[in-house]
């Protein structure tokens, strides 16, 4: 099965980021993937944490909801949408939450990010906990291919993959497939970014799919990018490492059974 991360450069405004993440959309759905998945933040990206909840939106409305349940529909696509904010009670603090939809346009997943990224070197300051309520539970979903393979995908942000414990969670559930739509800052991403995906890849034998913010965006603000597709193995198999684009690859079933087989190391853990 064909599968694409969106890279994007997000800006402060919906409607652009929007016409920008349906013309790649599009270019996917043209190739032929079946799974799309856009990036952390894809609507947009602000100068401050609190631009988020100008536009958080109402669980199963808004316009962000509206375009992924559309563009799933018209494009004949399953489409994760990396993230949504979504209100909550408290008028000051949103979900940071993803959302997949199905081809029929039915959402069919939410799993709200449960690991909140703080940091300080003294010249880069951010902190997701002054506006966002972490969410607190795993998510997977099933996924049914064209040609009849059923696919276990197992759900996360960011940050998140910073803490092995959720993927591990994952794994238990059967994951075939780890998405990690993100917006890394350059400074992390450039240490961590690429060796904690291939161990996620490695340690739970799945595949990794992450699509990532990447370049300079108007707000100032700078994002790693290299979004990317890693095999069970730990291989990447496809990259784009700055600007919006898309990363293409296909799941194979037979390797992900291959490497369970020929090396076993979910059936040997001895710590739960």
């Amino acid at each position: 099965m064909k599968i694409a991360a969106v890279q994007m450069v997000s800006t402060p405004r919906w409607a652009d980021n929007q016409a920008s993440a349906r013309a790649l959309l599009e270019q996917a759905a043209a190739q032929g993937v079946e799974l799309a998945v856009l990036p952390e933040y894809f609507g947009a990206i602000g100068a401050r944490d609190t631009d988020k909840l100008a536009l958080r939106e109402a669980p199963g409305e808004g316009p962000m909801q509206a375009f992924l349940a559309e563009s799933a529909r018209a494009l004949g696509l399953w489409i994760v949408g990396g993230t949504v904010p979504l209100a909550t009670p408290d008028p000051h603090k949103v979900r940071n939450t993803v959302l997949a939809y199905a081809p029929s346009g039915d959402c069919v997943a939410r799993y709200d990010k449960i690991h909140l990224f703080r940091f300080d070197n003294g010249s880069e300051r951010y902190d997701e906990g002054s506006v966002i309520e972490p969410g607190n539970a795993p998510v997977q979903f099933s996924l049914h291919s064209r040609a009849g393979q059923r696919w276990c995908v197992g759900l996360s942000v960011c940050y998140d993959l910073r803490f092995p414990e959720l993927y591990r969670q994952h794994a238990q559930a059967g994951a075939d497939l780890l998405l990690v739509p993100s917006a890394f800052t350059y400074t992390t991403g450039q240490a961590h970014w690429e060796v904690l995906l291939r161990a996620r890849a490695i340690e739970n034998q799945a595949y990794v799919l992450a699509p990532a913010q990447g370049g300079r965006h108007e707000t100032g603000r700078r994002t790693w990018g290299h979004s990317m597709l890693v095999d069970a193995w730990g291989s990447v198999q496809a990259l784009q490492t700055q600007g919006p684009g898309l990363v293409v690859g296909t799941l194979d079933a037979q390797h992900l059974q291959q490497v369970r087989a020929q090396l076993p190391a979910l059936t040997h853990r001895v710590l739960k």
